[in-house]
């Protein structure tokens, strides 16, 4: 079987991956929204709640960190591929036009 032919669901999967990343997103402030509200339940600090949300927004960042790491890999070997390395052709002047 051929290693390199892609699943027949491959852009189904491809769009699922890129879906994930938006949900990981509200995922991730509504966690630490959610600890913030646990935490000032808790401890009675008002001030944790906000701590909260800002550990959510930074989890939120992370996520797109890590989506933009892995698609700039995945761009950096086509990069290398001759298929998609275009370089036009010189032409000497010495020569005859083409």
């Amino acid at each position: 079987m051929n290693e390199n032919k892609k699943p027949k669901y491959g852009k189904i999967i491809e769009g699922a991956e890129q879906l994930s990343l938006g949900i990981s997103i509200v995922v991730a402030v509504l966690l630490g929204v959610g600890a913030g509200l646990l935490m000032k339940k808790y401890f009675g600090f008002s001030w944790l709640l906000w701590l909260g949300v800002f550990w959510g927004i930074g989890g939120a960042f992370l996520n797109i960190r890590k989506a933009y790491l892995k698609q700039k890999k995945e761009l950096d070997k086509l990069k290398d591929d001759p298929k998609y390395n275009y370089k036009p052709q010189k032409y000497d002047d010495d020569e005859d036009e083409y």
